[in-house]
């Protein structure tokens, strides 16, 4: 009886079979990606978080002259702050820019998108001309706007070509709406930083617009078609179906714009200054001369903490809130 031999099927890589040798995996192969942002990371660590620290500590001492002195000072710097007249009229003026700039953007910006979404003629010429301001500096804007807007010239001869004989001052009114007493200043709206928003909307709405238009184009037309045909008006389809689709680009312009008027420096600072009575000063504003100009170095870095804080609060929740989304 013959016997049969049965060999076991083996698996032979290609590589074997064609006579070539199985490559085989580098030793330290995974650390070459850690080394590739190493230098990036001890970059990031040093000029972004070391001068971080040493701003902090700077904030805690008795720098306020030429002589440098870092004897600890504890929180007088901030104490001195929140007692300044200037100081308090630069929170009130942020908490009213920041307000009426992103209201306003948002506004104009949402508007623009529906328009330039309907499929209008042209749409690339208008798409463009919306956010041709964007490629403009700030400090640009500020001298442009600044022209436009004095009292004396610019839009006011227009104005007063059409009858009107006191038109505004713009950004040198003195005015204050409604003019709250509230610790050293007059809590509300000064009518100088209107002029201020209006160059920041003009050069922002653009962005605006197209972070919107990109989130109108995500909505599926089913969606609209079947509110309509459920009977749903325009406004309610607006408000019930694309409003809500558009809450994360909501989010997360409003995140962007947050974080640009709490940190506002160089269009206010080319356009008026701080202004008169510090109607359009900023702590942006303050940090630059009370650090360049005055030398007063732990002050000035107490203002930058202040500002770092504020800024921080507005955009490490919506950090934390992504990375859970991420997690789950």
């Amino acid at each position: 009886m013959e016997t049969v031999r049965t060999e076991a099927a083996v698996h032979v890589p290609a590589e074997t079979e064609r006579g070539v040798k199985p490559r085989r995996k580098r030793k330290g192969g995974r650390w070459v990606p850690v080394l590739m942002v190493l230098p990036s990371f001890a970059a990031i660590l040093v000029f972004v978080y070391g001068f971080i620290a040493w701003t902090g500590y700077v904030s805690l001492s008795n720098w306020n002259t030429l002589v440098k002195d870092l004897s600890f000072a504890g929180l007088s710097n901030f104490k001195f702050l929140f007692g300044d007249f200037r100081f308090q009229s630069d929170l009130r003026n942020t908490l009213m820019f920041t307000v009426l700039f992103i209201a306003a953007t948002m506004a104009i910006g949402i508007f623009l998108a529906m328009m330039v979404d309907a499929k209008i003629k042209a749409e690339a010429l208008f798409r463009n001309i919306f956010i041709f301001p964007m490629a403009l500096s700030f400090v640009v804007t500020g001298v442009v706007w600044q022209w436009i807007l004095n009292p004396s010239t610019g839009v006011n001869l227009i104005l007063k070509s059409f009858g009107m004989t006191d038109p505004p001052k713009w950004y040198t009114s003195t005015e204050i709406v409604p003019g709250i007493a509230w610790g050293l200043i007059d809590f509300g709206l000064p009518l100088a930083l209107i002029a201020v928003v209006i160059a920041a909307v003009w050069q922002m709405s653009g962005f605006t617009m197209a972070m919107y238009l990109a989130g109108l184009r995500a909505i599926p037309d089913e969606l609209r078609e079947a509110a309509r045909m459920d009977g749903a008006a325009e406004r309610q389809v607006f408000t019930r179906i694309i409003l809500p689709q558009l809450r994360p680009v909501t989010v997360s312009v409003v995140i962007i714009l947050g974080h640009i008027s709490l940190k506002i420096f160089d269009l206010i600072f080319a356009m008026t200054g701080p202004g008169a009575m510090f109607l359009t000063d900023v702590p942006g504003v303050y940090m630059f001369e009370t650090t360049f100009r005055g030398n007063h170095y732990a002050q000035g870095a107490a203002i930058a903490i202040i500002m770092l804080l504020f800024v921080s609060l507005l955009i490490v929740p919506y950090l934390f809130s992504s990375l859970k989304k991420e997690e789950g």
